[in-house]
């Protein structure tokens, strides 16, 4: 029997996956690492730190299932998107890497936008500059680290420096290129005019791959220190959505899938290349060849509900120790005894900037309508309803483009809660499915190892041949409501933009 590797360097850490050709995993292990944020809204990791959690990662999965290195027929690489790690001629890494969630580079991206023009960027990438994405953190080390940006020779994402500390070679492949600001997303290639509207040179860029390829082997040096045998091939591998889009069988037209991760995703497979007009949705190469997605990104999803744990969650944080409870079931048990709207209290979940359908950094998390007779119970409810209708915008501007969304895949740590699940079928007006698989973009990196290493003929066939669905949620009585409360909730934003800026603006003013 074969055997794939699925390795995901995510924000928390990262993670080995070893599957078996019939799909079902071996073994599973995550090494964890710490994410810093030196100021208001950055956020970096040292890539030297996804390398030896790796290496952790990658022996304890070894160990643990008993599978030889030999037996492993071909490595898919995952993960976080967008990240910037800079390299010197050498391979030394220059600085920590500005990651996904970062958000300082507001204006290297209004620059760029003015100085190319917003039609011009939409029509050569798919999407508008935003501070997420990668080329303008490159804009921004330029001009705030000049002696960084100069002995720099390499601009790798962060799958891609782990492809090189395992190889020894520069790759990226179309997927996670796409969300670079600086990639040909019709043509799959690198924009030259996007690199030269940035002054960045083509040779610090990796070669671009499709998804499924081969684009390196195990050199010796990574064999020694992981255990894997030297030689086994690597290959693309995609982004984290991509990939977890594979893995809960994305990858036809017709099914869209819903990540209730710490970010939320909304992914749609298109045989055609569409780009939402205003640029409000992400249009990307899919990790399957031929194909584009479009995805939207809101980027406190499960993240808030986490926030709302934390701060105001206390109570449920003691009995869960006492009982030995999961305190997020403690807290949905209490949410689900309100009445679906709260009883006229909404929650805008913009706790870490937003990126759909308001690409605004400075977008502020907000509780609207609060009242003497709201108890923790209902901000609970309202926090989960208000990710719920964040969620739903980018489904009707999936809708709006025309794509059919007959089945929704619901995975990701949310969707683990029959409440949540609930609350999404009944704002979709959809029924909402889960998949057998819960290791999401890990187990789709190793079906697409398994593509280019000939186990399975191409990635749908890799999908209908492992994945089960094991849930189905019907949408229930609760729908009207959310109707009625739905058009609130988007006239909230539009009214606050000004406020957000103004609050932003005055904490810089005053300090951290």
């Amino acid at each position: 029997m074969s055997y794939l590797l699925g390795i995901d360097v995510g924000t928390s850490g990262s993670k080995a996956l070893l599957v078996e050709e019939g799909g079902a995993v071996r073994a599973s292990a995550v090494a964890h690492y710490p994410l810093a944020t030196p100021r208001p809204l950055w956020s970096e990791q040292n890539p030297d730190d996804w390398w030896r959690a790796t290496i952790r990662s990658i022996g304890e999965v070894l160990s643990e299932s008993g599978v030889a290195a030999s037996e492993i027929a071909g490595i898919g690489l995952t993960g976080q998107m967008h990240g910037l790690v800079l390299l010197d001629a050498g391979g030394a890494v220059l600085r920590p890497c500005i990651m996904w969630n970062d958000q300082r580079t507001g204006p290297q991206c209004a620059s760029i936008t003015a100085q190319v023009g917003a039609e011009r960027i939409l029509e050569l990438t798919g999407n508008p500059v935003l501070p997420g994405f990668t080329a303008p953190k490159i804009a921004w080390v330029r001009e705030n680290e000049p002696d960084v940006y100069r002995r720099a020779a390499k601009a790798l994402l962060p799958k891609d420096y782990l492809r090189y500390r395992l190889t020894g070679d520069f790759y990226t492949e179309v997927s996670d290129a796409s969300g670079t600001s600086l990639l040909d997303v019709a043509a799959r290639k690198w924009s030259d005019e996007m690199l030269a509207a940035f002054h960045i040179s083509p040779d610090w860029m990796p070669e671009v791959t499709e998804s499924p390829e081969v684009s390196a082997r195990v050199h010796a040096e990574a064999a020694r220190l992981t255990g894997l045998r030297e030689g086994t091939p690597v290959v693309g591998g995609a982004g984290d959505q991509a990939a977890q889009a594979v893995g809960t069988g994305i990858v036809e037209p017709g099914v869209v899938s819903v990540t209730l991760g710490t970010s939320g995703v909304v992914f749609a497979a298109s045989n055609e290349y569409r780009v939402e007009p205003e640029g409000r949705l992400h249009a990307f190469c899919h990790a399957v060849p031929g194909q584009w997605h479009l995805m939207g990104v809101m980027l406190s999803a499960a993240g808030s509900f986490r926030w709302y744990r934390d701060t105001l969650g206390g109570l449920e944080l003691d009995r869960s120790r006492r009982e030995g409870r999961d305190p997020y079931d403690l807290l949905t048990e209490a949410a689900a005894a309100i009445p679906a709207g709260c009883e006229g209290l909404l929650f805008l979940p913009y706790l870490s900037g937003e990126r759909t359908p308001y690409p605004d950094p400075r977008a502020r998390g907000v509780f609207v309508g609060l009242t003497l007779r709201h108890t923790r119970a209902h901000l609970t409810r309202a926090v989960l309803e208000g990710v719920t209708y964040g969620l739903r915008d980018s489904l009707e501007l999936v809708r709006g483009l025309g794509l059919k969304t007959g089945e929704v895949r619901a995975s990701g740590g949310g969707a683990k809660s029959p409440f949540w699940l609930q609350l999404l079928a009944d704002n979709f007006h959809s029924e909402i499915v889960t998949v057998g698989c819960e290791e999401g973009a890990a187990y789709g990196a190793a079906l697409l190892a398994g593509v280019g290493a000939d186990v399975y003929s191409d990635v749908p066939s890799a999908c209908r041949s492992v994945l089960k669905l094991t849930g189905r949620t019907e949408p229930g009585e609760a729908g009207p409501v959310y109707d009625a409360y739905y058009p609130h909730y988007r006239a909230l934003y539009p009214a606050l933009a000004a406020h957000f800026a103004a609050v932003a603006d005055t904490g810089e003013k005053f300090g951290r």
